[in-house]
């Protein structure tokens, strides 16, 4: 089927849906892909930090959005872009089964966190396993975590933690930190942190109760003598890191040395006129759905003036 939009969207997450309700409100009849449906923020349990909301369930709260996306305007379909053509306007984007022609393209496929692919993992995700400490690091106020890696991220989520937590393990496989000089002297000094070193999680370990699934343990399995060793805790933190969704762009629009979209700094135009990014697929660094939301905002208000001058 041929669907024609004056404003395709591309991705379903905090930052689609706040373009499809800005797009969707300025009469652009905008069209919405959803192939992973709330993207990351559906992946967390309960959400503390997103304003008007004391509490909410990220799931719920992506899917509020989703419908306020709808009520304004926008066409949801759930689909899976495959294939795009960017070379001339009116753009082309191809699923296995739809065409869709669009007039600008905001693309918010977002980013996905690299987990460490070991049994528990994906059990307890949102329950005592988490890829971000400041979306969650406040539900361990006074408990034992544990951060995973050893470059930048990862130190300084093992700091960020230590502000909240009562005890905090930095778990790295090699003897070794990639991190910055400047956070390691932070790190050595840092009484509440205590390395685990060189070891890796061998499996992350649970269990359930009438409230719910919840983290209490962790395998550890020394990389050098392969010896394991049981980790007491309550909350594991994976900061090994995060991959944009950019392999459909590869080639036709300019990414940086990481794979995110290079955008202008304040419109978030990339280097096609007409086509727009916004959220975790062009911002490495914060990985806030309010700053996701924002960025959308911005991409929005940009491709309705674009629209208004390339008409």
């Amino acid at each position: 089927m041929e669907y024609k939009t004056k404003c395709l969207i591309i991705g379903s997450g905090v930052a689609g849906c706040t373009a499809g309700i800005y797009t969707g409100r300025a009469n652009l009849n905008p069209i919405i892909i959803c192939g992973e449906v709330g993207g990351q923020l559906a992946t967390t349990s309960d959400v503390e930090n997103y304003p008007g909301f004391l509490k909410i369930n990220g799931v719920e709260l992506t899917d509020k959005m989703l419908e306020q996306a709808k009520q304004c305007g926008a066409n949801i379909i759930m689909d899976t872009i495959k294939q795009v053509d960017f070379s001339n306007r009116p753009f082309v984007a191809k699923s296995n089964s739809n065409t869709y022609i669009a007039e600008t393209i905001i693309i918010a496929t977002g980013a996905q966190a690299k987990w460490l692919g070991v049994k528990g993992e994906d059990v307890y995700k949102g329950y005592g396993v988490s890829a971000c400490a400041v979306c969650d690091g406040n539900f361990y106020k006074d408990k034992i975590v544990a951060v995973v890696g050893g470059g930048n991220t990862a130190v300084t989520e093992a700091l960020y933690l230590s502000t909240i937590a009562k005890k905090v393990y930095l778990i790295h496989r090699n003897n070794n930190f990639k991190a910055e000089k400047v956070l390691l002297e932070k790190l050595y000094k840092n009484e509440k942190i205590e390395l685990k070193i060189p070891y890796s999680i061998d499996e992350i370990l649970g269990d359930e109760d009438a409230i719910g699934k919840f983290v209490n343990a962790v395998n550890l399995k020394n990389t050098e003598t392969n010896n394991l060793e049981k980790l007491e805790l309550d909350g594991v933190f994976i900061a090994i890191g995060h991959k944009p969704c950019t392999d459909l762009f590869s080639g036709v629009l300019e990414l940086n040395e990481r794979g995110y979209i290079k955008t202008d700094h304040i419109t978030k135009e990339t280097n096609i006129k007409g086509i727009f990014a916004c959220g975790d697929v062009q911002d490495e660094f914060h990985k806030q759905a309010i700053v996701a939301c924002g960025t959308a905002c911005v991409c929005a208000l940009e491709v309705e003036k674009f629209l208004t001058n390339n008409s």
